[in-house]
């Protein structure tokens, strides 16, 4: 095991045990170093993977502090893995995805406000006045606020951050700018006020059904950038 390895592993035994808290200050350098046995480097290296992952936050001119540990800021972290994956693992959490935000469609159904759901038809509005290939990222923009919307109103941060990584990770990949981006422009119209619908009529079990389906439909035209054997070749827009 590293230097880097070993001070990382301490600091994340130190908080995962409980003895480093949340919003506490983790102990000087000197100390951290004599207890876990590494130098300045590889502990401040360490250090900074920690603070990628949002588990310590620093503190200008205070130091070095345990984050508030909120799982939906630590499950947003996974973006971080999450956006190397290539488009055939990307396909493999798409499963992940067709049961989650079915899930959160439910919810909603059963949650919903008049103001969320102003909310979640203006989006809808919105995508349908614009055309397939007039502004791929624009649309596709809007689609995540849709989307978020309805995982909003369900009340669990977690799943809402865990479903905005998955989205952020197929956005790399421009399904509006297919060569049948009209047709599918028009299908993701009318899923997208499915769904809505569903979610008005205080129906969860319909609401579900179209999520379900919509997410389907998407992992269907994101295997349009599948090469025909190796290699990959993702859309560069995002």
């Amino acid at each position: 095991m590293s230097a880097v390895d070993k001070a990382f592993h301490g600091l994340r035994h130190m908080i995962a045990t409980g003895r480093l808290g949340a919003g506490e200050r983790i102990p000087p350098e000197n100390e951290l170093c004599e207890e876990l046995g590494v130098s300045r480097g590889p502990l401040r290296e360490a250090v900074r993977m920690l603070v990628a992952l949002r588990i310590v936050e620093p503190r200008h001119g205070s130091g070095t502090y345990v984050s508030q540990l909120r799982p939906e800021d630590i499950i947003g972290s996974l973006s971080l893995t999450v956006d190397l994956l290539p488009l055939s693992g990307l396909l493999e959490v798409y499963e992940l995805r067709r049961v989650l935000e079915s899930h959160v469609a439910a919810q909603a159904a059963a949650r919903v406000t008049p103001e969320a759901l102003k909310t979640i038809f203006g989006h809808i509005e919105a995508m349908e006045a614009m055309e397939a290939m007039e502004d791929p990222s624009k649309i596709s923009e809007i689609d995540h606020r849709f989307h978020t919307a309805i995982a909003r109103i369900g009340g669990n941060p977690t799943l809402e951050s865990l479903l905005g990584v998955f989205r952020a990770r197929s956005r790399a990949y421009q399904v509006f700018t297919l060569p049948e981006s009209a047709e599918i422009k028009r299908a993701s119209d009318e899923e997208h006020r499915a769904i809505a619908t569903a979610i008005a009529n205080r129906d969860p079990v319909a609401a579900a059904s179209a999520a379900a389906t919509h997410v389907a439909h998407t992992e269907r035209w994101l295997h349009a950038f599948l090469p025909p054997e190796a290699g990959e070749s993702p859309s560069t827009s995002s």
